[in-house]
């Protein structure tokens, strides 16, 4: 029996998922994070996101497939609507995993793929806003024209946690896949790439065991390689729920940089699933559907502090 496991912000692609429940996992994930890519008020994926320190959309989006563990991955993308089907085409046309930046963009534009203008008046309006609210006044005429360096640490996202979408899918046909989109840290340093497109700590699907994704603080997940720790811990013999909360041990033994939230999303060949906010004092929404039942439910994962 499938079932589809995403964030909360996965919301405005639920309907997707629940129409092509039968169909490939891959094919649900993307369908499902296209959706939610070109919903210009979700401002933390895809259209009308945050833009980074110089006002630029940088966005970031990952697939992997469990069966043959193949991955597509794109990075700093800019100037096209959907990186989640840019990294799905990486996957299955290049004999690469993970492009970045401009040429990402040039392997965008070859295959067609949607360009658009993703800043929106409110997400212009929002880095208008912050730049006022963060930068000295004597800096902001020549803005972004000089040193960002000593302004980083004042783009501490403003965001709740959550503001990737997670997307994790076991099929009819056995396989478990994964998928992740985002446009990142709001008002992060240009160039700054999260766990969202790095294979092993945002993302990572294996049939043998399930799929994970993770979303919050990227920082920390690229440091102690949260998904793939998962699927390893799982390999040793864990449940879905064990496996994650070991993981989320090991942000114990990180000190320095920013240590803030992650949500780690799991689930199992089986189908059974555990979402983890750890570093945190309340749940987080997510949503599961199965085919039984053809409707989303939603839940409130556990917590654990750090």
């Amino acid at each position: 029996m499938a079932v589809i496991l995403a964030n909360e912000t996965a919301w405005p692609g639920l309907k997707s998922g629940i129409d092509r429940i039968d169909e490939c996992g891959l094919d649900i994930i993307e369908a499902m994070i296209r959706d939610i890519e070109a919903a210009s008020e979700v401002h933390s994926v895809g259209r009308g996101s945050w833009p980074n320190m110089v006002g630029e959309l940088e966005l970031d989006a990952s697939i992997m497939y469990g069966r043959t563990l193949e991955a597509g991955a794109v990075a700093a993308l800019k100037g096209y609507l959907h990186p989640i089907s840019v990294a799905r085409a990486v996957m299955s046309r290049l004999p690469h995993v993970f492009l970045a930046g401009e040429g990402a963009a040039r392997f965008a534009r070859e295959i067609g793929a949607e360009a658009s203008n993703l800043l929106t008046e409110a997400s212009r309006n929002g880095f208008d806003a912050w730049v006022e609210g963060n930068i000295p006044e004597k800096l902001r005429e020549r803005w972004p024209e000089c040193s960002l360096v000593e302004h980083a640490w004042a783009s501490l996202d403003p965001e709740e946690v959550g503001g990737t979408t997670c997307v994790l899918v076991c099929d009819d046909f056995g396989d478990c896949s994964a998928g992740v989109s985002t446009s990142g840290w709001a008002w992060k340093y240009p160039g700054r790439v999260g766990d969202s497109p790095v294979i092993g700590a945002g993302c990572y699907a294996d049939n043998r065991y399930g799929a994970v994704g993770c979303i919050g603080t990227g920082e920390m997940a690229i440091r102690v390689s949260t998904a793939r720790s998962v699927i390893l811990y799982m390999k040793q013999g864990m449940c879905v729920e064990e496996a994650c909360r070991e993981a989320a041990r090991d942000y114990r033994d990180l000190s320095g940089g920013v240590i803030r939230r992650v949500v780690i999303h799991a689930v199992d060949r089986s189908g059974s699933h555990f979402v983890l906010a750890a570093g945190a004092d309340e749940g987080t929404r997510y949503y599961v559907v199965e085919e039984e039942s053809g409707r989303f439910e939603e839940r409130i994962s556990e917590t654990m502090r750090l």
